[in-house]
């Protein structure tokens, strides 16, 4: 069985979506950021601060292409892992990229203090950054996605029933 990637900006539900799946489909759940953590012992904010972005992209490529090898995952990806165009050739060889979006004003709510959101960690304007960061990646989560859904008010439930809907529709479950 392929592996179910799901990608998109922070805040939108893909871990919390990606257990329910996990659960609902039967499939073992793994989160890249989750994993690098293991890996390293730092947790991604840490390594954002001591080493920067570019060692925790090089981190998060390594995880990516051990679990683009395996089958049957659900994987949470980081928000910005599909801005690496290896990450996402990985990860479709052997899955389904489904991208979750959210508007700004959800992602706002979902992720409102930045603290453990590197990223976000600093900004004046909250809603501004977010908006900023989501219109500099929408092309790499366009070129990316199989499959897209929206995720705003309903409940994390509701969101993975669509994605267990759209994938059967499909045919790639």
């Amino acid at each position: 069985m392929k592996n179910i990637v799901l990608i998109g900006f922070m805040g939108t539900g893909k871990t919390t979506v990606g257990r329910i799946l996990a659960l609902r489909l039967g499939l073992k759940f793994v989160d890249t950021d989750e994993e690098i953590e293991k890996i390293t012992g730092k947790t991604v904010p840490d390594l954002f601060n001591r080493y920067g972005s570019i060692r925790f992209r090089s981190e998060e490529a390594l995880v990516i292409k051990k679990l683009s090898a395996r089958e049957g995952l659900v994987i949470a990806t980081g928000g910005g892992a599909v801005l690496n165009p290896e990450n996402v050739a990985a990860l479709k060889e052997n899955g389904v990229l489904v991208l979750i979006r959210s508007s700004p004003e959800v992602i706002l709510n979902r992720v409102r203090s930045g603290r453990n959101r590197p990223l976000l960690a600093g900004a004046a304007d909250l809603k501004r950054e977010i908006e900023k960061l989501m219109a500099d990646r929408e092309e790499a989560y366009r070129a990316a996605a199989d499959l897209e859904v929206f995720s705003g008010n309903e409940s994390k439930e509701e969101v993975a029933a669509k994605i267990i809907r759209l994938l059967r529709e499909g045919k790639r479950i």
